[in-house]
């Protein structure tokens, strides 16, 4: 593999604009040094460039049965196994259309990266694999400190592409391109080798299960509702043992040391040893480079803020109204976000922090650095402030994360519905969905203990206030979950992944319901063989149990599904 490939650059010099298909001209040339399994490219410049792209492009024999795999930009971007036939959709109806469209960008790549919506054309980041029927083709990058690796498919065509998205960064010393790995092998031997080349630090953190508060009361909070949720828990504390508290109980996004004394009158500190007092684990989440444009932070230091050419704040998120973006290089920034992560660490106790909205930091590429670049040191300044307590990573392009985070999120927010809201069809690949949630907790099983302890958003098994409306959802209709979606939904969560969260006050649930989360909050012993689309809604998962092989069959769209033994 990667044996023959054509090597191409895009630049300027000399304020031109050139695209280069060649090894070698008067501006620059590379030196390629392949090894067993690995390619490293480097561009040796003979004048000052400034850098776009970068490609190789090599041919691969498809067949008609291979499926590719396409990991999505960020832990929310839908991620999942393309056959030849298939779409990968970008952005959506309504998306398409200003001012919509600048609202639905800033959670992707759409703004860098075309998507063709041709069938049997795919594009996926800083790794993939093709699967033909079990043996796979793995190719992945070994650093993304230069820029985002991106892998290109063009099935109809038997063509294959990487590309090094480094815009933003202006040389003329040697740059590292790529640095690849492949290897051809089963699914779970090709895997286990590429993390192992990888060498990241031993993870921490085997499983976690218990509760975190937005999924029934979003940010309504109180110190009441969690402190009675709390003594909820402790009815299953056997198999719990973390209590993560969401957004809403700071005054402002941004604010994170100011807490809405009204609602929380006693403060976090007693939160925390209430927490502890019940033997779990405190968790807290933030959006660390975020702040909402009512902020105190905003108001008294708008310099501290990332902007665009024409001197306006980079929206980070459309959240609380709208939220700009931090920039940790400036070191009056980082010294704020290391405050803050003091008081919550430190004098507040939290055990662990959930990081929200990370790939905000690295919208807007700078200071002679490209994105990947950006998100790359972003973790690492993260996995310092944090020091030895534990990480929830969320919102994050997921190769920057390895390393860095304990645990992350590896789909989009679970929906308030399992059938698809009607943004599902109309926005673009990040938004709140039960459906391409599980479709990602599938998909990305194989990051789970390898990359980081996966996190696939919550389940649901109360039976009050399962209506509850989203932030995105416009009427109640069709909000519900039936018992079989629930049960089906949390099994997909135990089976594939390891952080297992519910929102519901366990307290409220009956004993039978119970006894069911105490089994699902367990680490599952089932060992995923197979998982494939058979239709365009129609999933099955081979698995073995208990020296047993099963196979579970279900319509994602509706979450009628069987099991069998095989």
């Amino acid at each position: 593999m990667l044996d023959t490939y054509t090597f191409s650059l895009e630049y300027s010099v000399d304020g031109v604009a050139k695209t280069f298909v060649g090894a070698e001209n008067d501006d620059y040339s590379i030196s390629a040094k392949k090894a067993k399994n690995t390619l490293k490219i480097t561009l040796l410049p003979k004048k000052e460039l400034v850098l776009k792209n970068a490609f190789l492009l090599t041919d691969f024999a498809f067949t008609e049965q291979d499926r590719v795999y396409v990991n999505g930009y960020q832990s929310w971007t839908t991620s999942r196994e393309y056959g030849k036939s298939d779409v990968q959709k970008g952005l959506l109806k309504l998306a398409k259309k200003n001012p919509v469209r600048k609202f639905c960008t800033i959670f992707g790549d759409y703004d860098f990266q075309e998507y063709s919506l041709q069938p049997g054309v795919f594009h996926s980041y800083s790794y993939t694999y093709i699967n033909r029927e079990g043996d796979v083709s793995l190719f992945g990058t070994l650093s993304e400190k230069t820029g985002y690796t991106i892998m290109h498919f063009d099935m109809p065509k038997g063509k294959m592409t990487f590309q090094k998205d480094i815009e933003g960064v202006t040389t003329a010393e040697e740059y590292l391109v790529f640095d690849l790995y492949y290897i051809k092998e089963t699914y779970e031997r090709a895997f286990d080798a590429y993390f192992a080349k990888l060498a990241l630090p031993k993870l921490r953190l085997s499983h976690m299960a218990g509760y975190t508060s937005w999924y029934n009361y979003y940010g309504g909070i109180t110190e009441e509702i969690l402190s009675r949720d709390i003594d909820g828990l402790e009815t299953v504390k056997e198999d719990a043992d973390i209590f993560q508290i969401d957004d809403g109980y700071q005054t402002a996004t941004g604010d994170w040391q100011t807490v809405k004394t009204k609602l929380f009158p006693h403060g976090m500190k007693y939160l925390t040893d209430k927490i502890h007092g019940k033997g779990f684990l405190a968790g807290l989440w933030l959006a660390p480079f975020n702040a909402e444009k009512k902020s105190r932070v905003l108001k008294e230091h708008p310099d501290w803020f990332i902007k665009d050419e024409k001197g306006k704040f980079q929206l980070g998120s459309i959240s609380w109204g709208g939220a700009y973006t931090m920039d940790f290089y400036k070191p009056e920034v980082a010294d704020y976000i290391r405050s803050f992560f003091k008081t919550i660490l430190d004098e507040w106790g939290f055990d662990m922090v959930k990081l929200d909205f990370l790939y905000s930091i690295c919208q807007t590429p700078r200071y002679n650095k490209s994105r990947g670049q950006i998100m790359c040191e972003a973790m690492e300044f993260l996995r310092e402030c944090v020091g030895e307590k534990l990480l929830l990573g969320c919102g994050v392009p997921l190769f920057p994360a390895f390393g860095n985070v304990d645990a992350c999120r590896i789909s989009c927010d679970v929906g308030a519905s399992f059938k698809p809201a009607w943004y599902n069809a109309t926005l673009n690949q990040e938004v709140p969905s039960t459906r391409y949630a599980m479709n990602n907790t599938i998909f990305r099983r194989h990051l789970n203990g390898r990359a980081f302890v996966n996190d696939p958003d919550v389940f649901y098994l109360r039976d009050s206030n399962i209506r509850k409306i989203d932030p995105l959802a416009v009427k109640k209709s069709n909000l519900a979950f039936s018992e079989e979606q629930k049960i089906l939904h949390a099994t997909i969560n135990n089976m594939c992944g390891d952080v297992l969260f519910v929102s519901d006050n366990v307290g409220g649930y009956s004993e039978q319901t119970r006894e069911i989360v105490r089994n699902l909050f367990k680490p599952s012993t089932a060992k995923v063989i197979d998982a494939r689309y058979l239709s365009e809604d129609e999933i099955e998962i081979i698995y073995v149990e208990d020296g047993q092989k099963y196979r579970l069959f279900f319509d994602i769209s509706n979450g009628r599904n069987s099991l069998s033994t095989l």
